[in-house]
């Protein structure tokens, strides 16, 4: 067998788009013939697949999957939202999910090693990406471990558009999914105060009493003012000090306390959330095909 050098690797990846396994694959299936290489890829489909490596998915579907004390919440992007519709890409996302429950991979690179039926995850979204006619990619996803005492809820909304997963300790089942559709709805920063970094709460500190100044207050009730302030301040970032979405009158922690828990975390993902999104130009789409 031909030892192949990483220059030769580097420069399959250059000419075809392709990944550094594929392409370190592809010249050990040929020894070394960049040509070969270059035809073994296309017959694989992989180059094809490659050509879309530059457009932007920031659409697709985010999912749960609970095994025992084990979770998975993932996000897998595709470029349209029509493809959340699709059996095989939803196929896809659930069966990401699943492999990644039981595999528990450190990133996303070691994820699309994970061995499968057909070969490695990657080789599925490669063969997806065929399919389908869109590039799809798996974005990010997280494991998470709980102990027997503690209770996973999970969440989609609109189909997977938000997945969420909470963990409470003790409670059960069903307290935990209430959980995770308020934090779907209401979309917290935090679990509790106490990890609102210090200097985001000097920070709001300092604006709130300069704005109580502003307005005149006296000196004596401005710290009070302040406090009150602050209060509304954890309320809109902290989820134990949120009013509960299905009961205003109580905080999620009240909620949760009165069913025998506490909030321990919280994941939720939204898809396409921080990705910046193609815009195209319709009319000037149509034009320079015209052209």
């Amino acid at each position: 067998m031909a030892k192949i050098s990483a220059q030769q690797v580097k420069e399959l990846r250059d000419k075809t788009g392709v990944g550094m396994m594929d392409a370190k694959k592809a010249l050990v299936a040929v020894d070394g013939d960049m040509d070969k290489a270059i035809d073994f890829l296309r017959e694989k489909g992989i180059a094809k697949a490659a050509k879309k490596s530059d457009r932007v998915a920031a659409e697709g579907l985010a999912s749960v999957v609970v095994k025992g004390n084990t979770a998975a919440i993932v996000e897998v992007n595709a470029e349209t939202d029509f493809v959340a519709q699709n059996d095989k890409f939803q196929a896809l996302v659930k069966h990401t999910g699943e492999v990644i429950a039981d595999a528990k991979p450190a990133n996303v690179e070691a994820a699309l090693e994970i061995k499968t039926e057909k070969g490695t995850l990657n080789d599925e979204f490669i063969e997806a990406t065929q399919v389908i006619g869109e590039k799809i990619t798996l974005r990010r996803f997280e494991v998470i471990e709980k102990s027997d005492n503690d209770n996973f809820g999970s969440y989609l909304h609109d189909g997977g558009r938000i997945a969420v997963l909470a963990v409470l300790e003790g409670a059960d089942e069903a307290t935990a999914k209430d959980v995770a559709m308020h934090v779907a709805a209401i979309n917290p920063k935090y679990v509790n105060r106490d990890q609102v970094p210090a200097d985001e709460v000097a920070h709001e500190k300092e604006v709130l009493t300069e704005e109580a100044k502003n307005e005149g207050k006296p000196e004596k009730i401005i710290e009070k003012m302040v406090e009150g302030r602050l209060n509304k301040f954890f309320s809109e970032i902290s989820l134990d000090d949120q009013p509960f979405v299905k009961d205003g009158d109580q905080t999620v922690a009240k909620y949760v306390a009165s069913k025998g828990g506490k909030v321990k975390a919280f994941y939720r993902y939204e898809v396409g959330e921080g990705i910046e999104k193609q815009e195209n130009n319709f009319v000037d789409e149509v034009m320079s095909q015209i052209k």
